[in-house]
């Protein structure tokens, strides 16, 4: 819907009107549907970052730091050889160099690909040519693919060098007086997408799976396998890890911040089911007609979503910020996933 004006509106689209609900929208000066939120929980909030520099890195000991923006994670490694540094978000950009250089003269001499996303790669380029790139095979081939528009272009990135070193199961990196461990094991986000993990350090990295503090981002951080999705959390926990780098928002994660996510997103698909359960098809079937299907299975899978999420929420909308504003999204995936997965 478009408005002409800012100011506040009340509104009932036709799904809701045949579902008898309505609602309110604000309206921005620039027209643009601003929804009222929930208060970001405590939990939620990562130390501050520095306004001056516009970023903020931090020692996770012998040699490994963590670098954030704010919205975006990454991180390196110095082995008294070289740097490994694992992903390129064109968010941070150059400032991840400079938080590189602020802590070490080593040059950046290897370079790992977490998975082929690009808001998490898309300012590779700005690391040495002459760099080893290495990446799972998963992620080769799709960097690989032919595309309508360049790689990066929507989130402020370009083209990336392509890997040098790709791997099907697992690799060890040995650099200098530092090691990481790279391991496949299934597309928990996508085909491709990696643990790294530091086992000196005992930091594991896995990237847009675990939000801590928040729901994940929309319809599971649009994981591709909803049952890796889950299967995840209990991946990721089968490591001996004390801290999680997990690719987004402004704090690293906990154990127990995965314990946190999972408990959410198994209550989500419980939620679902007892959804699919109650939710009647043919008392809105009736109601919507049969002339148009897609008004029909839309309004009936509409209405089983919102069960799901008025389910959820009751426990969980004060506890993880933004859950408010995307558990829906969420519920939408593991029904489908119950339906037909």
């Amino acid at each position: 819907m478009t408005f002409s004006k800012a100011g506040s509106y009340e509104y009932m689209c036709a799904i809701h009107r045949v579902l008898g609900m309505e609602g309110s929208v604000t309206v921005t000066a620039a027209g643009v549907h601003v929804p009222d939120a929930a208060p970001v929980p405590a939990a939620a909030m990562g130390p501050a970052i520095p306004q001056d520099k516009g970023y903020l890195v931090e020692d996770l000991g012998d040699g490994l730091y963590w670098v954030t923006e704010g919205a975006y994670q990454v991180m390196f490694l110095t082995t008294g050889e070289g740097v490994i540094a694992v992903d390129a978000p064109p968010s941070i950009g150059d400032k991840y160099l400079k938080a590189i250089a602020e802590v070490t003269d080593e040059p950046v001499t290897h370079v790992i690909y977490s998975h082929s996303h690009a808001d998490h790669i898309a300012a590779a380029g700005m690391f040495p040519a002459d760099a080893v790139y290495i990446a799972h095979e998963d992620t080769a081939s799709q960097l690989a693919r032919e595309r309508p528009i360049p790689f990066g272009t929507f989130v402020g990135g370009g083209p990336v060098p392509a890997p040098t070193v790709t791997f099907s199961d697992t690799y060890t990196i040995t650099v200098g007086n530092q090691t990481l461990e790279l391991e496949y094991r299934g597309p928990a986000h996508e085909q491709g997408n990696i643990y790294i993990y530091a086992p000196k350090q005992k930091v594991l990295l896995l990237i847009d799976v675990i939000f801590p503090g928040w729901t994940p981002f929309l319809e599971l951080a649009v994981a591709e396998d909803v049952p890796a999705f889950i299967q995840a959390h209990d991946d990721v926990l089968s490591y001996d890890f004390d801290t999680l780098v997990s690719g987004h928002l402004g704090r690293t994660a906990t154990r127990e911040d995965v314990e946190t996510q999972k408990e959410y997103v198994l209550d989500m698909q419980s939620n679902a089911a007892k959804a699919l359960q109650t939710v009647d098809f043919m008392t809105i079937a009736q109601q919507t007609g049969f002339e148009n299907p897609w008004l029909m299975f839309g309004t009936y899978l509409g209405a089983v979503e919102e069960e799901c999420a008025d389910l959820t929420l009751e426990k969980w909308g004060e506890l993880l910020g933004g859950a408010d504003l995307f558990t829906a999204s969420h519920c939408a995936r593991l029904l489908e996933s119950l339906r037909i997965d």
